[in-house]
């Protein structure tokens, strides 16, 4: 004969107190490990939404990031001029060449220095990368100190909004507009004329180049041409293949981090549902006993302290999942 359900319900709010911290800390990592994988998830979702299969991203051999890389400007002319190189009205090669620098800007909450990617494109730079929309303002003109900011940047940092002025490579860079590129990395950073922020920095090379292709299939040609030439040290990479590459190491991190912690809060949660289990055992052994007396077997009985147990957990499960989904209105920048 099995204990009914409505038995085991009314046990739980017998003891408050002691449910409330149980299913406290199964809430707690439930949350934390929902947590993590949201920001794995997000950063992920970032990276490879920055990139597109039809563009390819070329830099220095071993150099694994932008910032590293360096393409002289003969290697660049002679990569834009490829056969599997899309081409623009007017016979021009849909390349973008690039260069990329890390500056520190001063956040407007809290007036706190922080690294800021600023991005030196051609003109082809924003017809490349789809997603970009320019939401306020208007483009920078080519050959002028002016930039434009990503929606981030420009809700974050002092002088980054429209009409304001930005300092830096020993200049003053007029902000014209925002662009927005549904939150990819794009939108973390800033944009200005690759001519004009090369000498700013005394940067003699580019950091990179950005191609789009005729015709996605022709990749593996293109790039088995271009690593083959033993002129120019270079790599190509699909767009969309180098931006998750860029992520994977802080994804992995993120993930172990997360795991460690969720395992020392899921040892915790288990020893303090065992002690409430037990106690609760150990002050219904009268209650048990009138149980056995009234013909139910000791299965019964166990199925329902066990029944107390998983509906505990399940309530705090569902708890931990709807304090992360509250997560989605924050945004967690690195």
């Amino acid at each position: 004969m099995a204990i009914p359900f409505s038995y085991s319900l009314r046990n739980i709010g017998a003891r408050k107190l002691t449910t409330a911290l149980t299913a406290g800390g199964m809430a707690l990592v439930v949350f934390v490990f929902a947590a993590v994988l949201m920001l794995d998830a997000g950063l992920k979702k970032a990276m490879v939404d920055t990139g597109s299969d039809d563009n390819v991203v070329v830099i220095r051999k071993g150099s694994g990031t932008e910032m590293q890389s360096g393409v002289d400007r003969a290697a660049a002319n002679v990569v834009e001029s490829q056969p599997e190189v899309a081409l623009a009205t007017g016979g021009v090669p849909m390349a973008s060449k690039e260069t990329v620098v890390l500056i520190s800007l001063y956040t407007r909450a809290e007036n706190k220095p922080s690294n800021v990617t600023v991005r030196g494109v051609g003109l082809q730079g924003a017809t490349l990368r789809s997603p970009v929309k320019l939401v306020k303002g208007r483009m920078f003109r080519p050959g002028s100190n002016e930039v434009v900011a990503g929606r981030s940047i420009a809700n974050k940092f002092v002088g980054a909004g429209v009409g304001e002025v930005l300092h830096f490579g020993s200049r003053d860079w007029l902000v014209t507009g925002v662009i927005d590129s549904a939150g990819s990395g794009f939108d973390s950073e800033i944009w200005g004329d690759v001519d004009q922020l090369m000498p700013a920095f005394r940067r003699p090379v580019f950091s990179s180049m950005v191609l789009r292709l005729q015709d996605p299939a022709t990749f593996d040609a293109l790039k088995a041409r271009i690593e083959s030439d033993p002129r120019f040290n270079l790599e190509a990479k699909r767009e969309r293949q180098y931006y998750t590459d860029q992520s994977e190491a802080l994804a992995t991190f993120i993930n172990i981090l997360g795991l460690v912690l969720t395992a020392i809060f899921s040892i915790g949660a288990v020893i303090g549902a065992m002690i409430t289990m037990y106690a609760a055992v150990a002050n219904r052994v009268g209650e048990i006993g009138t149980l056995r007396a009234l013909g139910f077997r000791r299965g019964a009985v166990m199925a329902a302290f066990l029944l107390e147990s998983l509906f505990i957990a399940l309530v705090a499960g569902l708890v931990g999942l709807a304090l992360a989904s509250g997560l989605q209105w924050i945004t967690v920048s690195t």
